[in-house]
């Protein structure tokens, strides 16, 4: 809508006008009233795909750590959040699942929605910086250890479809309402669709770490592609993934199977010369950051914001590019009142302008940033 306005009250979008209306209502004299200029209000981020921010992260997880990722997420437009597990130890994992939970419900900034598992059912073939001591074989008793710590809130879990029993792990997970995404894995083309056939039907920054097209082995990228019930994450700074694949997909897939997420790693917007991610010493250089040891990409140095702009610069209409970070996350991982701009649902908003910087961000109706 041009010149919208957006009435919030206790927590929750009230109503959406137009200019005209508002011009004609009446409010209480207790209403505060912020006009953004001109500038664009939108949904509140949704990253379902992020291990740290800010020197804050999963890699070095406390209740602390987790409570100023919120914040400074919040600074950034980003409402919601899956903080992104590593594999590890199984004590190391368990510990660190809980320390989630009991975070849960004490934000300062956006919220915690649940728990992504990145593992540690992948493939040791397909492990980009994941450490390979980590890696394990589907094992239900364990998959059942981690669910009751995290005392129902993993959300999303990447796992490789191929590895063997990875079927009876998918059907477990159904039961649960885990949404299983495809991703370090060296699928074939038919473990991907005995995948699909399980409930594994979206799939972790799509292109990376994964099985690539071949014309007698579509693999793992050609199932996601030729599947349009398949869904996809995508890491959209122009590095992990060439900007005209993106404009591919965006012609080939369906729009609201787009998701955008930062996969960002723990330095991420930090400042500072020795920076470290899962571990191990990370430099940035070249838009993302490169392991010191052997100069491979570690991961993600972006942000959400600044996804979506790129999102607009490689041809995506400003509507679809905030839909692939909004809506798309929200109704994927089934995350009900959220994402949207509707009467009735959280009032999580953000608000930047035209060059896509963030002026104002808003959790549950409470106004965690304001440059206005």
């Amino acid at each position: 809508m041009e010149n919208c306005c957006v009435l919030i009250e206790n927590g929750v979008i009230e109503d959406v006008f137009s200019e005209r209306r508002f011009k004609t209502k009446r409010f209480n004299s207790d209403v505060r009233i912020i006009d953004v200029g001109g500038a664009c209000i939108a949904p509140g981020l949704i990253d379902t795909h992020i291990h740290g921010f800010r020197g804050h992260g999963t890699d070095n997880l406390t209740e602390e750590a987790l409570l100023d990722m919120s914040w400074d997420l919040a600074q950034y437009g980003v409402t919601a959040f899956n903080p992104t597990m590593y594999p590890a130890s199984e004590e190391e994992m368990l510990s660190n699942i809980r320390t989630i939970v009991g975070t849960m419900g004490k934000e300062k900034g956006a919220r915690i929605m649940g728990i992504h598992l990145e593992g540690p059912f992948i493939s040791s073939e397909k492990l980009g910086v994941q450490r390979p001591e980590t890696v394990k074989e589907p094992d239900l008793e364990l998959m059942d250890r981690l669910w009751e710590a995290s005392e129902g809130h993993i959300v999303n879990m990447t796992v490789a479809p191929e590895l063997k029993g990875m079927r009876y792990l998918a059907l477990y997970c159904l039961k649960k309402e885990i949404v299983l995404q495809a991703g370090h894995t060296n699928a074939e083309y038919s473990n991907m669709v005995e995948g699909m056939q399980a409930g594994i039907l979206h799939s972790t920054h799509l292109f990376n770490a994964m099985s690539q097209m071949h014309h007698r082995n579509p693999g793992a990228v050609g199932a996601v592609l030729i599947h349009p019930e398949m869904s996809c994450e995508i890491i959209a700074d122009g590095i992990h993934v060439h900007p005209d694949l993106i404009k591919l997909l965006a012609r080939d897939k369906p729009l609201d199977k787009i998701v955008l997420v930062t996969d960002a790693l723990t330095p991420t917007e930090q400042d500072g010369d020795e920076l470290y991610a899962n571990g191990e010493e990370v430099v940035y250089k070249d838009g993302c950051f490169h392991r010191v040891a052997d100069d491979v990409i570690a991961g993600s140095a972006l942000t959400m914001i600044r996804g979506v702009r790129n999102l607009v610069d490689y041809g995506f209409q400003p509507a679809d590019a905030i839909k692939c970070a909004t809506s798309n996350p929200a109704q994927i991982m089934h995350y009900a009142h959220q994402g949207s701009i509707i009467p009735g649902y959280k009032a999580d908003l953000c608000v930047f302008d035209r060059q896509y910087n963030i002026l104002i961000s808003i959790v549950d109706g409470d106004i965690k940033k304001n440059i206005l």
